[in-house]
């Protein structure tokens, strides 16, 4: 009987060995570095199934800071950092964070700028055949305003978000059935860009110009077929972005100038992609990237 006893234990000591778990039940296993082409190709394939299942040949793509939130919160969080400053009046960073909320709260229109544009965009959209849905970072923000505006038209909508060390879940307005999650900022980028008809860009910092530049990048070299590409907010744009100066020293051409559009409105940034399509038809069956 102790032998028997003996026997069970060593066994289920092996059934709860590491070794023995299923591979891909093995979380441990699985995060290894050895196994990094296939978790890049496992956040590959899981939207590309997620989105086919659903349909969606389509997207609008909207980029823009994360920061950019709407009037109420703005003015919320200016009220706050005054609050901190007021117990702790000697502190440079609360006063540098106060500033950033104040230069925040100046530019909320840009929130109901792009819910806007997604709202008419996502009753309007119809590019080529295909229903074009929109599709954000999944984030606060210009991201949030981007799902909300679809969200208001009864639209779905899809959220790419990206695990960051300072840890953002998704807003509430991106649909639940295609709200994804990355690890790998590459994978997520090619998901903005494969089924994209078309980017409308609004002020953001490094992100927002890491996104923009990639798919002028894609475009200028024939990687990806041209599509409208709409900045709001001409000011700030001309302000950070001088592709004129770029011209000027000759690395990139004078045509390259004219890769992007701007816009001040969420009407007349959908005035622009409609125009764009009216003068190039869109082929459905045509891909968009060059594979």
């Amino acid at each position: 009987m102790t032998e028997k006893n003996d026997l069970k234990k060593m066994v289920s000591k092996l059934r709860n060995a590491r070794a023995f778990k299923k591979a891909y039940g093995d979380i441990d296993f699985m995060s290894t570095p050895e196994l990094r082409p296939l978790r890049l190709q496992l956040e590959l394939l899981k939207p590309e199934i997620y989105l086919k299942k659903h349909d969606i040949k389509s997207t609008i793509v909207l980029f823009g800071s994360a920061r950019l939130c709407s009037k109420e919160d703005s003015l919320a969080k200016v009220k706050e950092m005054e609050k901190k400053i007021k117990k702790n009046p000697k502190n440079k960073e609360l006063k540098d964070k106060l500033e950033e909320a104040m230069a925040i709260s100046k530019n909320c229109k840009y929130y109901d700028i792009a819910r806007d544009f997604s709202r008419l965009a996502s009753e309007k959209s119809c590019l080529g055949g295909n229903k074009s849905i929109i599709v954000t970072g999944g984030g606060p923000g210009i991201m949030e305003a981007g799902n909300r505006g679809a969200h208001d038209a009864g639209a779905k909508s899809i959220g790419l978000n990206i695990t960051l060390p300072m840890e953002q879940g998704p807003n509430p307005y991106v649909s639940p059935e295609l709200c994804f999650r990355f690890h790998y900022f590459a994978v997520r980028k090619m998901h903005f860009v494969m089924r994209s008809k078309a980017l409308v860009v609004f002020p953001g910092g490094f992100g927002t110009m890491d996104e923009l530049f990639e798919v002028m990048t894609l475009i200028q070299t024939g990687k990806k077929r041209p599509i409208p590409i709409v900045l709001i907010g001409k000011k700030y744009w001309e302000d950070v972005l001088n592709v004129k100066n770029m011209a000027k020293w000759g690395v990139i051409s004078t045509a390259d100038i004219h890769l992007f559009k701007y816009a001040e409105s969420g009407q007349e940034a959908w005035n622009i992609i409609s125009d764009f399509y009216k003068k190039n038809p869109f082929d459905e069956n045509e891909p968009l990237d060059s594979d």
